[in-house]
């Protein structure tokens, strides 16, 4: 029987689907990479979150090994051109999680226009102040999404009802469809009311949102981010909610998330721009849930068996 280790806890419909695929189950979520390989036996698949990265070394060490399945979207922490390049195919499931994401970042969008966070807190504090909590209506607004690919998609086609005019920019050409208008960078920036990331880790995404793009950035403006915490510069986003260039800003993920996404408070010393952060009254946080609803859970797992599955009839 062919075997597949899982290294990360997913649902059980992913270990009992490649079962019926004539897998094998093997779990350990606590060894080390090196422990790992240090007791590797040739498994033939080897299933993933984030909880280290899967490098050159790794893949040449894992013997035997023929396609890496990642539960979730991004594949940062796998080195993909090296895989392929060893006859590893390697399978991520952004079809997964994709509703449940673009449901996020409407939500946290509502939240943050209607100062719902804020409301709630001054109502609870025994002050009702009506006109100091009037929000702001999406229906009318330019929503700019930045990564027009799977999650952006997903976002600009949950925004259809609302009203509101959905553009895009990405660094792949001709994706207009029928939720969003894709238009250069410079019009892009020109025209947004409200900025949603949805890009990957990567080096040419690395603070992508900086002092000086968020000074090109015609109007003042609401920021979303759901995709990468390392694609935004902190302290130039706390820099311009403070002087009103940024009128509100939600964040699911943050750039000073560890590699594995957990343990963000974990260290004796948080840094001080995260202090800053959290504590910022026009900030509003989630940690890195997005994708993490009850339903995406069992999506993102049989999107994994699925894909294996068209794996094995082309590969054998």
């Amino acid at each position: 029987m062919k075997g597949v280790l899982h290294i990360d806890s997913n649902h059980e419909v992913l270990a009992r689907g490649l079962n019926q695929l004539g897998y094998e189950n093997t779990f350990d979520y606590t060894s080390s990479s090196d422990e790992i390989l240090d007791k590797w036996p040739g498994y033939t698949g080897l299933v993933v979150r984030s909880r280290f990265s899967i490098n050159q070394s790794f893949i040449d060490r894992a013997t035997g090994l023929k396609w890496i399945g990642r539960v979730g979207a991004g594949l940062e922490n796998i080195d993909v051109a090296y895989a392929q390049s060893k006859g590893v195919a390697v399978i991520a499931a952004p079809e997964g999680n994709r509703g449940a994401v673009a449901e996020h970042a409407l939500g946290m969008l509502l939240s943050m226009t209607n100062k719902l966070c804020a409301a709630d807190r001054s109502v609870r504090a025994g002050i009702w102040d009506r006109e100091g909590h009037r929000g702001f209506e999406i229906a009318g607004k330019t929503i700019g999404i930045v990564g027009y690919g799977v999650m952006g998609h997903a976002f600009a086609k949950v925004l259809s009802g609302f009203g509101c005019r959905v553009i895009c920019t990405d660094i792949k050409p001709d994706l207009t469809d029928t939720w969003a208008e894709q238009i250069p960078l410079a019009e892009f920036l020109a025209q947004v009311d409200v900025l949603s990331l949805h890009l990957p880790q990567a080096q040419d995404t690395d603070h992508w949102l900086n002092a000086q793009r968020i000074d090109q950035i015609a109007k003042p403006f609401w920021l979303i981010n759901t995709g990468r915490g390392k694609t935004v510069d902190t302290h130039a986003v706390l820099e311009a909610l403070d002087r009103g260039q940024i009128l509100g800003a939600a964040l699911d993920v943050l750039e000073f998330e560890p590699s594995s996404f957990e343990g963000l408070f974990q260290g004796p010393n948080p840094h001080p721009t995260l202090v800053r952060l959290v504590h910022h009254p026009k900030v509003l946080l989630s940690p890195h849930v997005g994708g993490w609803s009850a339903e995406s859970h069992v999506k993102l797992a049989q999107t994994i068996v699925d894909k294996v599955a068209a794996w094995e009839k082309s590969a054998y």
